[in-house]
């Protein structure tokens, strides 16, 4: 470890008192999908604070603080919203107050993912003492709407915002691990149609829940036949939530549909998928009875905009030996003296359209741990804060300096 390496984790240690008040105060601001405008106010606040040279809220919501001047951009991000609490019940403590401990920070979004933010924030303001490397700048990011629809704040950050840096690290959870890859996934519905009889003479009718349960049987025997990758693990299918339509309890439903989470592995996309589904068996005897076809979201941001978009989100990995992966590598190596975990995320995140949309690198790091996310008593780790401030502050001077 070197003298600049010793010094940044000082610094970063030094700046936990001020990581903790500001993530327990992001935790205390309910900021569920789509109503994100408190949290977001704070965070461009604080950003403000600690001395980023440029803070901006996009048309969407999402906030951004700019770093050094240099025209080579990276980027980090953190999504702010946080799913609801579910049943209080199921909370030892106020999910919004909170709790805090000599080891833990305890509240909704404490590891997913207002804790990354809170690193984020003071590594900029460690940046910001120890110097931007030359042709350089950095930008941290506060993105909105990833719970409700993963990537489509960076779709819009892309696209309209033009925002393109040669590499985002995302700060989701990783278990003090070193993330490049996760699978994808997409939101598919089966819609089955039936016609409806009197519940006395079924004979007359056509009933799709009927239909609807030969297809059900085939779409659980199509699970353990996907595709499994030595990396990302298998494919998966479920079906998450049923529906029907009929005049009556005492009628034949004229109608059926369900939800499908399918999870997609290196190799798998859309057209695969939907095919996969429409060529069972039972779907294709039910003919133009039965569609297969994606969601949409069209939910409007806090700021009331709307940006449709496929529930499609990707599939990605950062080969072991890219760049930016090596440098990530190096910089935890020259931080921490230990080689790091190299591995994925179980779950989604942002990656899905950053890299899997757009193939913009993308590397993960972060504070907290998978487990913690969207279960009640979530927590996250001081040391963790520490840790990853320390480490976006490497990342950028590894990479910087070419350092694999």
């Amino acid at each position: 470890m070197n003298t600049e390496s010793t010094r940044i984790r000082q610094m970063a240690q030094d700046f936990l008192p001020d990581m903790t008040r500001f993530l327990r105060d992001m935790i205390r601001i309910p900021s569920e999908s789509c109503q994100e405008e408190g949290v977001i106010r704070r965070i461009k606040t604080e950003m403000e604070a600690v001395g980023f040279d440029r803070v901006e809220v996009d048309p969407m919501g999402n906030v951004l603080g700019y770093l050094g001047n240099g025209p080579r951009l990276i980027a980090f991000d953190a999504h702010v919203d946080t799913v609801g609490v579910g049943n209080r019940s199921n909370w030892m403590f106020d999910p919004y107050d909170g709790y805090e401990d000599d080891e833990t920070i305890g509240g909704r979004g404490a590891s997913d993912q207002e804790g990354g933010m809170a690193s984020m924030v003071y590594a900029g303001k460690i940046l910001k003492e120890i110097g931007v490397p030359e042709g350089f700048t950095v930008v941290m990011v506060g993105t909105v709407q990833e719970e409700d629809c993963d990537g489509l704040c960076w779709q819009y950050l892309i696209k309209e915002h033009g925002l393109k840096p040669e590499f985002v690290c995302c700060t989701e959870p990783t278990d003090g691990g070193i993330y490049r890859g996760q699978r994808g996934r997409m939101e598919i519905r089966l819609d089955v149609k039936g016609v409806s009889s009197h519940g006395s003479a079924p004979e007359r009718g056509d009933n799709a829940i009927f239909r609807m349960g030969k297809i059900l049987g085939e779409l659980e025997e199509l699970h353990p036949r996907l595709t499994n990758d030595p990396f990302l693990g298998k494919g998966s299918l479920t079906v998450s939530q049923i529906f029907f339509t009929s005049p009556s309890r005492c009628a034949v439903a004229d109608g059926c549909s369900v939800s499908i989470d399918r999870r997609l592995t290196h190799g798998e996309d859309k057209e695969l998928a939907l095919s996969q589904i429409r060529e069972l068996p039972s779907v294709k005897a039910a003919g133009d009875k039965a569609v297969v076809s994606m969601y949409t979201y069209e939910a409007p941001s806090w700021t009331g905009l709307v940006y449709p978009t496929d529930c499609y989100f990707p599939t990605w990995v950062l080969p072991e030996d890219h760049a930016v992966c090596k440098s990530a590598v190096a910089a935890y190596t020259c931080l921490f003296d230990e080689a790091p975990r190299v591995d994925k995320w179980t779950f989604s995140t942002n990656g899905v359209s950053i890299m899997g949309m757009f193939g913009i690198p993308v590397v993960g790091f972060g504070p907290g741990k998978e487990n913690q996310a969207h279960a009640p008593n979530e927590k996250t780790w001081k040391a963790d804060l520490a840790r990853c401030a320390a480490m976006y502050v490497g990342m950028v001077h590894a990479y910087a300096a070419g350092k694999e």
